[in-house]
């Protein structure tokens, strides 16, 4: 019996749409269905430039700088309710640098940003050795990358 994928409203903004054609809308909807729990989903992703990102990252981080993803959970239960905000230009930096195809590292990041929005942290390093594990299991289930280098 297949496994029923969890409910999922999703929201996809291009404020930055130069990396529209590597995020069509089944692909960004089948990467956050994979870090969803079993519970629904209203989830809004933006991709935004350098300028908004820093902005966010600025107002509600303390940090002045723009970072890869940006996760705001409102509710957890009984339905997730979250923004993920991701910046192009970082996440193709980032991409470059690790040399990954700027899709998959759009997918980690949504992953992580989609746990982020389920209440999951890595502050700690017991939480962040939950995440990184369930992450990595994830992605290797998408059929993508170990984003940590350390799957068995």
């Amino acid at each position: 019996m297949a496994a029923t994928l969890p409910e999922l409203s999703l929201s996809l903004q291009f404020a930055d749409p130069s990396h529209r054609a590597e995020l069509p809308r089944h692909k960004v909807r089948r990467w956050i269905r994979a870090a969803l729990d079993e519970l629904p989903a209203e989830i809004t992703v933006r991709i935004v430039g350098e300028e908004e990102g820093r902005q966010l990252n600025r107002e509600f981080r303390g940090k002045d700088y723009a970072t890869n993803v940006l996760t705001f959970d409102y509710a957890h239960e009984p339905v997730v309710v979250a923004d993920l905000v991701l910046c192009a230009p970082v996440v193709e930096r980032e991409a470059g640098e690790l040399k990954l195809p700027l899709a998959d590292h759009y997918a980690h990041l949504l992953v992580h940003g989609t746990l982020h929005a389920q209440g999951f942290d890595h502050e700690e390093d017991d939480e962040a050795a939950e995440m990184e594990a369930l992450e990595t299991r994830i992605l290797l289930g998408l059929g993508l990358h170990d984003p940590y280098g350390n799957a068995v």
